[in-house]
This record gives C-alpha cells, sequence and structure tokens, in this order.
C-alpha cells in the first residue's frame, strides 16, 4: 500500500510500504476513507520533534473495517468506525477512569513500528476499546463523513480544553489560537452554554469559522494589548476561563494574564518552548487553576458524536484544503507557510 513518511525536516513522502495484517487476535485491519494532517504534525515537519527517517505519520483517520481478528466483538467487514488518535485497550484502570491517553497498553499512531493515519490502510491494536461504529450511510455523505473526522482529534481536543477550562452556561470564555483545535475550542464552548467567546486571532479567514461557531467578540491584539483588549470587554475582570490552544509561552502568557482571578485555563497546545510561560507565583496569588494535556477523545466521541450527527455542531469549516495521497507533502507546506488551516486528505 501507499502511506506517508517523513525523513527528515521538510521531507514529507508518500511511499510503498508493506500492507497491514491482523498481528494479534484483537486487531482489525481499517482501509481509510479520510485523513488529515495536524497541526502538531508541523512540529516534526519543521524539525523540532525528534523522527526516525522514514517513520510513517498522521493520527486523524476513519475508515471501513476490512478484516477483524478472532478476539474482535465489536466490529466486523464493512464497518464505517473513527479512531481516535490514541489507541487504548478499554480494559485498564486508566480507560474505565476515561483517560485512555493514559493506558498502559495504547500508543500513538505513526510512532516507531505503528502505522500512521495518512496512508491507505491501518494496522488498529485493541479494536474494541479503540474504534467507534458510525453509521452507514454517512460513508455517502461527503460533508457529514469530513465533519466525523473531526471527532478522531480536533473537536475531541477542543471539547477537553473547553472542559478544563470549566466553560459553564452563562459564563465567559477567551480562546487563545486561530488553529482548528482552537476554532473546535469555540465550537465546544458555545456547546456547553458560554454566555460570551472571546476568540483571539488576526487572519480574518479563521476569525470568520470562529463567529460562525460561536464567538460573539475577536481580538486581533498580541502581547500586552492583547491583555488590554480582553480586559477592556470584560470591565477589567478578564474571563471565567480561557482556552489556550498554541502552547509556546507567549500563548500561556496570553491565558494566564486574561483569565480572571479564580478562573481557570484549560490547555490543549501541544508546548513547545513553553517552559516560561507558566508562573506559579502569580497562579497561587490569583487562585487560578491550570488543566488540561493530551485529549482523551476517545471517551469524549459517544458524547460529542450525536451533536455531529444530527448537525447540532458541524466541525467541517475547519477542513480548507483537500489533497489525495500524492498532494500530502504540498498539503503540510501549506499548512506551515500558513496557506491553508486544515488539510483533508483523501486516500
Amino acid at each position: 500500500m501507499r502511506a506517508t513518511v517523513i525523513h527528515g525536516p521538510h521531507d514529507i513522502r508518500v511511499e510503498e510500504v508493506p500492507d497491514p495484517t491482523v498481528q494479534q487476535p484483537t486487531d482489525v485491519v481499517l482501509r481509510v476513507l479520510r485523513a488529515c494532517i495536524c497541526g502538531s504534525d508541523l512540529w516534526a515537519y519543521r524539525g523540532e520533534s525528534a523522527r526516525q527517517p522514514g517513520q510513517r505519520i498522521g493520527h486523524e483517520f476513519l475508515g471501513v473495517v476490512e478484516e477483524a481478528g478472532p478476539g474482535v466483538n465489536g466490529f466486523a467487514p464493512g464497518d464505517l468506525v473513527v479512531a481516535p488518535f490514541v489507541w487504548s485497550d478499554g480494559t485498564c484502570a486508566y480507560c474505565a477512569e476515561g483517560l485512555t491517553t493514559s493506558c498502559p497498553q495504547g500508543g500513538f499512531w505513526g510512532s516507531v513500528g505503528s502505522d500512521g493515519g495518512q496512508g491507505e490502510a491501518v494496522r488498529v491494536p485493541f479494536a474494541d476499546g479503540t474504534l467507534v461504529k458510525l453509521p452507514a450511510a454517512a460513508a455517502s455523505d461527503d460533508r457529514l463523513l469530513t465533519a466525523l473526522l473531526a471527532l478522531s482529534d480536533v473537536l475531541g481536543t477542543g471539547h477537553h480544553a473547553a472542559l478544563g477550562a470549566g466553560v459553564r452556561p452563562g459564563s465567559t470564555v477567551a480562546v487563545v489560537g486561530d488553529g482548528a483545535v482552537g476554532l473546535c475550542g469555540v465550537m465546544a464552548a458555545k456547546r456547553l452554554g458560554a454566555e460570551r467567546i472571546i476568540a483571539l486571532g488576526r487572519h480574518q479567514a479563521r476569525t470568520d469559522i470562529a463567529r460562525a461557531f460561536g464567538a460573539t467578540d475577536v481580538v486581533a491584539e498580541r502581547g500586552d494589548a492583547a491583555l488590554a483588549a480582553v480586559r477592556e470587554l470584560t470591565r477589567g475582570e478578564g474571563t471565567h476561563g480561557v482556552i489556550e490552544a498554541v502552547g509556546t509561552e507567549q500563548s500561556m502568557r496570553t491565558a494566564l494574564g486574561i483569565v480572571r482571578d479564580g478562573g481557570s485555563v484549560g490547555y490543549v497546545g501541544v508546548p513547545h518552548g513553553s517552559g516560561t510561560g507558566v508562573d506559579l507565583g502569580v497562579m497561587f496569588d490569583r487562585n487560578i487553576a491550570l488543566r488540561g494535556g493530551v485529549a482523551p477523545v476517545r471517551t469524549y466521541i459517544p458524547d460529542l458524536l450525536p451533536d455531529v450527527l444530527d448537525g447540532t455542531i458541524d466541525p467541517s469549516p475547519v477542513f480548507d484544503l483537500t489533497v489525495g495521497l500524492d498532494g500530502v507533502p504540498g498539503g503540510y507546506k501549506a499548512m506551515d507557510e500558513r496557506t491553508a488551516l486544515k488539510v483533508l486528505v483523501t486516500p
């Protein structure tokens, strides 16, 4: 089969690789219908996170089960399914508590020795604990299929950030980051009942999506100017919660600067250079909570799926460029240069 591999910084290739096979009784082999490129993939693309030459890449996908191992009980060939970005066994104590990303037998797609999502097929370990079945009819609805793909990562990650930020009905929330996760954070905050949502971003195409997803205000300033703008919008107090979806030192400083005393920051931006962005003294003095991390999206999919299926929420607009498998290297370049928000891949 053909799959996307990374050989070094800015060196993404689509190559012939061995076909996946059932290796354990709990495996399935899945034919990929939709995949995408994540903003976190760009850190490997830029050489800021280590990868072995020839390593697979991509962790967001959905598709059709082609083959199921004898130990798989919940899926059969022909089932349409979505995969969260981490596989998990579904039976350990962490999975029982909903923290599937800490499953001792779990792992990330594209890690060494595993398949990546940006290819024609994937071997899925622990299928019963990992995959979620989708209605078969969705396979013929292009918009719905694209919206459902967001369940594999960005929608659940935005939801995780909103929960970490303590979003509740009537609250005021700020969102730092205008990428796909930040925009899905806007959608999640609206879904959870936030009355006012302030999106921080300066790219109109993205802030237009933020407004469509529920943002009531947009702040284009950065740094101290952004802090002043948010404070002005909130009578000098700041927001009850902040969704931090970038992961840099500056973005975390901004988040802590615009949250009100007693508020919460929900952080899901993959940290890169953010080691000094958190001042525990400031957080202590102002009673600020910090919650977040890697989103256990497998836990959230059953809650979010009905709202995607009935159209209550539609995250599909975050995908603004579609490529075939051969176009994946160009898709990375487009996202790296910010000429694309999030690239949809149709193998």
